[in-house]
């Protein structure tokens, strides 16, 4: 079963359409984050990064922390604090020592990619009470923490049996999407970027970027993921 195919049976028409009439990511709020705020001020900032395998081995996390130093030379402190394999429901039941023993001033969550994973059959609701959970508590305990929310890229090519097949990918992201409206939360969504690139250029550049289905090689953080995030942080470089 070819490549576009799975996707178009994961992904809703109305999620493709978004994507192919949006080429690039949306430009940055008025304001930036809070911690880029704080930083420019000269104030100190602990980053904790909390997700899947896509933040603990993702070239974005060195990535951004290159970009950070280079920017704020001494007055970042970043831990990353993602498992790989991991859910929601890992991230609900470690928030507290993963991530608030560690009194961040900003933390990026993202868990979407693997919260869909069939094997695992978690429910929609399931996640919405992990991500509730996660939000709630790092709200309740520290309530100056920052939280960015984060939807990666989409899997592409895994066949239903595969243990890394995904179900109604766009559903379970849209709970993240959710949240961060809800809860007023800085929302950076790498799927728009991914699945542009699908209708503008097909199959074979999303297949280019990431050869395995999951996890984007070198070329794909460095193309379509740090250029979306350094923008949502107003961390571009001006035109």
């Amino acid at each position: 079963m070819r490549l576009l195919s799975l996707l178009l049976g994961l992904a809703s028409a109305v999620l493709l359409a978004r994507a192919t009439a949006t080429p690039n990511p949306p430009p940055p709020a008025s304001a930036p984050p809070r911690f880029i705020t704080a930083l420019r001020a000269g104030t100190a900032q602990h980053v904790v990064i909390y997700g899947t395998s896509l933040s603990k081995s993702g070239a974005w996390v060195p990535q951004l922390q290159q970009t950070l130093d280079a920017r704020f030379p001494g007055l970042v402190t970043l831990t990353n604090s993602a498992r790989g394999g991991q859910h929601s429901g890992w991230g609900a039941a470690h928030v507290d020592s993963a991530v608030i023993a560690l009194k961040p001033d900003v933390v990026f969550i993202e868990f979407a990619i693997n919260d869909a994973v069939t094997r695992f059959d978690l429910s929609l609701d399931t996640v919405r009470r992990n991500v509730d959970t996660v939000l709630d508590r790092i709200a309740t305990v520290l309530p100056a923490c920052e939280v960015i929310l984060q939807i990666m890229n989409p899997a592409f090519g895994k066949a239903e049996g595969e243990s890394a097949h995904r179900r109604n990918q766009d559903a379970y992201q849209q709970i993240y999407r959710d949240a961060a409206k809800r809860r007023g939360l800085l929302l950076v969504d790498h799927s728009v970027a991914w699945n542009h690139l699908l209708a503008t250029e097909g199959e074979a550049a999303v297949k280019k970027l990431i050869p395995e289905g999951v996890h984007p090689n070198v070329e794909g953080w460095r193309r379509l993921v740090t250029p979306t995030l350094h923008r949502a942080l107003d961390l571009a470089p001006p035109p």
